[in-house]
């Protein structure tokens, strides 16, 4: 495939043929940076892990320069880091056994600029190439602008293909800001209590994120824990590990459907959930 940056890549862990290892994606993750793949999508990543008819791919669009980095990485230059990202993201591919690892190498400034088409226009050919049932990125509320908008260049690309050609659903899930704010009713629950041994050691490659000062890897399993302990109040855990996620495919399946006003609708139904128990308790109501 040609891709607008000429340093963007495809890794195929297996060595099969960079087209057909793309062909055979049924579930594919689209995110910003190196190891948020990792984070957002374990679950269809559990969920194809050697199965035969089930295969995941994995997109980062970013090139991964701008990370935080301290103690052995404290003095990489932004180069040095990217190549360490790079490698980290394909030794992930290799333990997930992913179908491909696209690796699309944008600076941040680039993605975040809503009228440079090349982003859109690369995340199109893949999908096209790769025709996956189900789609993961970034949730729309997240807190990281370049989270945001690869989620945005995401919708805009689907947006743009043919309805028949479309996924059948498109997920946001959490990275830089939780989703256990949203009503229970607007979950989607992704049960990924199976095979911690394989999400800690998907997490564990990222050794420039986690040595160089950011603890993704107990972070991450514990959130997916607390979501599953906190999910319920009056139940005990049907689950040992749960990510949440935000259904994004409405976006999709209606081209015109006010994007801002999607989010913000779901953010009121929270507000007005904590205003009704509020009140039901002072007697407001």
């Amino acid at each position: 495939m040609q891709f607008h940056q000429n340093t963007a890549e495809v890794f195929i862990p297996d060595g099969l043929d960079p087209q057909a290892g793309l062909a055979r994606t049924t579930h594919i993750a689209i995110a910003a940076h190196q190891d948020d793949i990792e984070i957002l999508a374990a679950a269809p990543i559990l969920e194809c892990f050697q199965q035969p008819d089930r295969w995941f791919s994995g997109v980062v669009v970013s090139d991964g320069r701008g990370s935080p980095r301290s103690g052995l990485y404290a003095n990489y230059s932004d180069e040095e880091m990217r190549l360490v990202r790079f490698k980290e993201q394909r030794k992930a591919a290799l333990i997930g056994e992913y179908a491909a690892q696209v690796l699309l190498d944008y600076p941040s400034k680039a993605i975040k600029d809503s009228a440079n088409p090349k982003p859109v226009e690369d995340l199109v050919a893949l999908l096209q190439l790769t025709r996956p049932a189900y789609v993961y990125t970034h949730n729309l509320a997240d807190k990281h602008d370049t989270h945001v908008a690869v989620a945005l260049r995401v919708i805009t690309a689907i947006r743009s293909l043919p309805p028949e050609l479309r996924p059948a659903r498109l997920f946001g899930g959490e990275v830089w800001r939780n989703l256990d704010w949203l009503l229970d009713q607007d979950k989607i629950n992704m049960d990924t209590s199976e095979h911690e041994n394989l999400q800690l050691a998907l997490i564990g490659v990222f050794d420039s994120q986690i040595a160089g000062g950011k603890r993704y890897d107990l972070a991450t399993l514990g959130r997916r824990a607390a979501n599953a302990t906190f999910f319920d109040s009056h139940a005990t855990d049907s689950a040992t590990q749960l990510i949440f996620g935000l259904d994004l495919t409405p976006l999709v399946t209606d081209e015109t459907k006010d994007i801002v006003g999607y989010v913000c609708d779901l953010i009121e139904q929270f507000n007005s959930d904590v205003r009704h128990k509020l009140g039901k308790q002072l007697g407001l109501i």
